[in-house]
């Protein structure tokens, strides 16, 4: 299924991990997504957040984690003032339910979707899980989505569960260590590969994926391009989807 739209300037953004690695980092990376996000309301026709927005996130029935209330708060006034805001949700906010729809009027996606704008194809999505290898993520990814898990952990008390979620959040953070920051060549991308092999069953203008906390732009064959859209822990990157041209860009105050 596709959406189709005649929007002119559309901003993409993903992977804040607020909550990481401290209250105090992670209180100023939020104040600073806070500024861009006030700027762009001034001529955004919509505004897609690619995942990952909180280290972790999880809905209990009566419960939502602490804190944020700078940027929910922003991303409500944004959606309440007319601006369509689409949210996909991470692999460490994959436990959402619809807050976000009912609070604040966000579209909430848990796969990736094909959208049409000023005349052009995109694939968008998060990224985690897709193409080649990645095997033992994929496999968990299937377990802690399943409904067994997810009432499993809904009924552990969220002092628990959320020190749980942030003990295994760290441990995975520093399992990446730092090679998240190398491009490792289209061989070994694994959103690169997803999108050759997508490419054999439909032409995509654009595949724009989080997840890879790597700002890249890389063309996969003439005419379709891979936009990875990095993080706001290292780079405040975003893309710019404007006169039908996706740029990579960087928010420097």
């Amino acid at each position: 299924m596709s959406f189709v739209s005649t929007a002119e300037k559309i901003y993409f953004l993903s992977d804040f991990h607020l909550g990481a690695p401290d209250h105090a980092s992670s209180l100023i990376r939020e104040k600073k997504i806070v500024e861009f996000l006030n700027i762009i309301r001034k001529d955004a026709t919509e505004i897609f957040i690619l995942g990952d927005m909180f280290d972790f996130w999880f809905e209990y029935s009566r419960v939502v984690p602490k804190g944020y209330v700078r940027l929910l708060g922003t991303l409500a006034s944004i959606s309440d003032s007319g601006i369509p805001i689409h949210f996909f949700i991470g692999n460490h906010d994959m436990w959402m339910k619809n807050y976000f729809q009912q609070e604040m009027n966000i579209q909430v996606y848990h796969e990736p979707r094909v959208f049409h704008y000023q005349n052009k194809k995109l694939l968008i999505g998060h990224g985690d899980g897709l193409g080649p290898g990645d095997h033992g993520y994929k496999m968990i990814k299937k377990i802690f989505r399943h409904p067994v898990s997810k009432w499993m952990f809904g009924v552990l008390p969220p002092y628990i569960g959320i020190g749980l979620a942030d003990f295994f959040s760290r441990k995975s953070r520093a399992k990446t260590g730092q090679s998240d920051e190398i491009f490792h060549g289209p061989e070994n991308e694994w959103l690169i590969q997803f999108a050759q092999a997508h490419l054999q069953k439909e032409f995509v203008d654009y595949f724009v994926f989080g997840h890879r906390h790597l700002p890249i732009h890389y063309e996969v064959k003439p005419g379709s391009v891979y936009i990875n859209t990095g993080d706001w822990i290292k780079y405040n990157s975003y893309a710019l989807l404007e006169n039908g041209k996706l740029n990579l860009l960087f928010y420097n105050k």
